[in-house]
Order: structure tokens, then C-alpha cells, then sequence
């Protein structure tokens, strides 16, 4: 047995072209961690959380992240805050699967 969840848990994501997957890493009373990998041109729609900060950790890959209107490319590794109510999204503009985690705190309620 092993304490990390990453490797487990992603060896069943494989995105095709313009699609997300992701899965659940770790959930408790007060925090989400979801990973998410975006195949090639793929997109999470933007969208905010009015009462938690959401934080991607980029793991794999050059994520265009989306943040209020702006987009940055971040290269992995790298982390990104948005703040409550702060509109969020994550795009792939590679040619490659790009894997990142997002971290939800608190859990909305």
C-alpha cells in the first residue's frame, strides 16, 4: 500500500482529443482535490465557486488557465490561485495531455 493517490488514480484517465476527464483524490468535511486531465484542445469551462478558493496545481503539460477573463499559460510545475467568486476554466492548447489538480476549500455548502 502506498500513501500517494496521484499514480493510481490517473492511470484510468486518457482523454481523446477535446475531452476531460478526472477523478477524485481526496475527499473530506472540508476540502476536495480533483485531478483532471484535458486531451488536446479540450476545455473546463469557466465557471466560480462563491464560497471556497480554488487552487490548480499543474503537474503535466502547459495548461492555459482561464481567471477572470484573462488567460496565462502555465507550465508544470506550477499553482494558481483563484479566489472566492473569482471565474476559473483550464484550456488545452497542446498537442499533449495536460494533468492538473484542482483543491476546493471549504467544500460549498
Amino acid at each position: 500500500m502506498t500513501l500517494d493517490r496521484y499514480t493510481d488514480a490517473l492511470a484510468d484517465l486518457e482523454p481523446a482529443d477535446g475531452e476531460v476527464e478526472s477523478t477524485e483524490l481526496v475527499v473530506t468535511d472540508d476540502i476536495l482535490v480533483k485531478a483532471f486531465a484535458l486531451g488536446p484542445d479540450a476545455e473546463l469551462e469557466p465557471h466560480e465557486h462563491g464560497d471556497s478558493t480554488n487552487v490548480f496545481h499543474v503537474l503535466e503539460g502547459t495548461v492555459t488557465v482561464l481567471q477572470d477573463g484573462e488567460n496565462e499559460r502555465i507550465d508544470a510545475p506550477g499553482v494558481v490561485l483563484h479566489e472566492r467568486g473569482v471565474e476559473h476554466g483550464a484550456r488545452n492548447d497542446t498537442d499533449e495531455t495536460v494533468i492538473f489538480t484542482a483543491s476546493l476549500c471549504p467544500l460549498p455548502s
